[in-house]
């Protein structure tokens, strides 16, 4: 039997139910209108603006925009802390996640011993296991060699440090090292060797790059990119520090250890696998990769002692703590490393930054990192250029060798206080001086240098203080003991985050209260304006000296103070 065709149900009304419905919609149109007027409330009328008849428009416009600089600076700096929060959150979740399925797969051991394991990993990468390996090599070295970095030397130099080596009594030497001479101008590499001469032994060097590993077999690759060998392969003053450190030891009758100690990514690594000529010790662009004492022999008299980074002290200038401080380029804080570039724009010449980068003209670094952006393809989804990673990345250029940059030696040869006459003296002492400065004409010679006008002039902040004892280090909170806390601390911080919220609406409602409020005062101005009749030099003098006043406020004051005009919304 044949089934019956379904028809589908006709969507079309009958012409009585669709005008009833239209009928409906009119009523309640008209019904919502009348309560609309009973209300009052009316269409909010268009700003006109600042009138052109008004005084001191010029002024007032000009006042609005740095008004308005201003909040979106503070608005910036509030969204900077929040994402610092956020990330903080996210890690401390992410490594307690790691922790759960760390006990899950142990399960068998106690929790006493799992405390104990974590606690020791993190003791390695703490501050004061630096600090207290450093001090290690410190007393077991016989010859100190502080690395410095030729572009930086005086910032790389620790007082700290010297003094404890100078104080500590004995017959312990301190030998100055100037690494990476490659990347700046030979006049200033000459001027440097001159100044630092005066106060210790100082040894032109430039270490190898591109170092074989012991372990592992030489690879070659048909296709390869070109790589300038002269700059990466050879090493530069390794005989030099070698004859220096063989005749210190036939003197002293006896095997030497070589301590090698530096401020992160000044080349204390690099060094003595130059010196032993295989890549013995680990190398990398990121700061602190060498985390405890290491021995090297490179001869049957000489043994080198790698040591861990100088911790920089917190009370250094931001320039310092950008360039000197163990930063861990994939955990540091995106504030810190926008401080840190900051720093470093404000102590460059602005026109050698943009020659380099072949960036156009920027007005602040947040602008100059956008710029920098685009141009390197670091952009986030909906092409949001990436402040974050290009602000490490910035940074890591410029500790490492990528960057050619030069300062200039102070005028006056002042040396520091812990450093008399008598104490210059025992430090040269046991050396042969005149061989040590033909050897390093040599070297400087030998090499190829940057021209003055390719090096980017530095403003250098002086010398970076370190903590070297470990009782003085100051230790971050740590992460680990943040997680052992409940999860009502988190709870907490949630509530906080909600307030901070609030908060911030808050504050966009006070903007919009100071807004009605100054567009009132201007059109009481103009009004004067129009009264008043054309005002003397005199009294223009002073009207400009007060706005002039009144731009040098600050964002806190009330809108009662504050005479300034808002361009926050748009005006016809």
């Amino acid at each position: 039997m044949k089934r019956p065709k379904l028809k589908k149900a006709s969507k079309r009304l009958t012409c009585h139910k669709r005008y009833k419905i239209q009928k409906k919609i009119r009523e309640h149109h008209r019904k919502v209108r009348k309560e609309a007027k009973k209300r009052g409330r009316k269409k909010p009328k268009k700003d006109p603006g600042v009138p052109s008849a008004a005084p001191f428009k010029e002024e007032l416009l000009r006042e609005a925009e740095q008004r308005k600089q201003r909040l979106e600076e503070l608005k910036q700096k509030q969204k900077l802390n929040r994402q610092k929060e956020h990330e903080k959150k996210r890690k401390l979740e992410a490594k307690k996640n790691a922790a759960k399925v760390k006990e899950k797969a142990e399960g068998k051991e106690s929790s006493g011993k799992s405390k104990a394991k974590t606690n020791k990993l993190l003791d390695k990468n703490s501050k004061k296991s630096f600090c207290r390996e450093l001090k290690k090599v410190i007393e077991a070295s016989d010859v100190v060699l502080e690395v410095l970095d030729a572009r930086d030397p005086m910032g790389c130099r620790c007082p700290q440090l010297e003094q404890a080596v100078t104080c500590s009594g004995g017959d312990k030497k301190l030998l100055l090292v100037l690494n990476k001479i490659d990347l700046v101008p030979k006049e200033n590499l000459e001027k440097w060797l001159h100044y630092l001469k005066k106060e210790f032994p100082t040894v032109a060097f430039k270490s190898a790059t591109l170092m074989k590993d012991r372990t592992m077999q030489e690879q070659f690759k048909k296709r390869r990119a070109r790589v300038d060998l002269s700059r990466t392969t050879e090493c530069f003053g390794s005989k030099c520090l070698l004859k220096l450190l063989q005749q210190h030891g036939k003197t002293q009758n006896k095997a030497i250890q070589v301590g090698v100690v530096g401020f992160p990514n000044v080349g204390k690594s690099s060094i003595i696998n130059s010196l032993k000529g295989v890549r013995a010790c680990n190398v990398g662009l990121a700061r602190g990769v060498t985390k405890s004492m290491q021995i090297v022999h490179i001869d049957k008299q000489t043994k080198m002692l790698d040591s861990p980074s100088i911790i920089a002290d917190p009370s250094n200038s931001a320039l310092a703590l950008a360039l000197r401080s163990i930063i861990d380029t994939e955990e540091s804080d995106s504030a810190d490393a926008l401080e840190g570039v900051d720093a470093i724009l404000n102590h460059c010449s602005k026109q050698q930054v943009m020659m380099h980068y072949s960036i156009p003209d920027f007005r602040n670094t947040e602008e100059f990192l956008t710029l920098l952006a685009q141009k390197r393809g670091m952009l986030k989804k909906g092409g949001v250029p990436d402040m974050e990673n290009i602000a490490k990345l910035l940074l890591c250029d410029w500790t490492g060798a990528k960057i050619s940059y030069h300062s200039q030696p102070p005028v006056s040869q002042r040396p520091p206080p812990y450093l008399t006459e008598d104490k210059i003296a025992e430090m040269q002492e046991c050396w042969n001086l005149k061989n040590l400065e033909e050897e390093n004409t040599t070297t400087v010679q030998a090499l190829k240098y940057p021209s003055p006008a390719s090096s980017i002039i530095f403003q250098s902040p002086g010398m970076a203080d370190g903590t070297i004892e470990e009782n003085k280090v100051i230790e971050e909170a740590s992460e680990w003991e943040n997680l052992e806390t409940g999860k009502e601390g988190e709870e907490e911080e949630e509530e906080e985050d909600f307030t901070e919220s609030e908060d911030d609406q808050d504050d966009v409602e006070e903007e919009k209260d100071v807004k009605e409020e100054t567009k009132v005062q201007v059109t009481r101005k103009a009004k004067l304006g129009k009264q008043q009749t054309s005002p003397t030099n005199s009294e223009k003098q002073i009207a400009e000296s007060e706005h002039s006043n009144s731009l040098s406020l600050s964002l806190d004051k009330t809108a009662d103070e504050d005479d300034a005009y808002d361009f926050n919304t748009d005006y016809v």
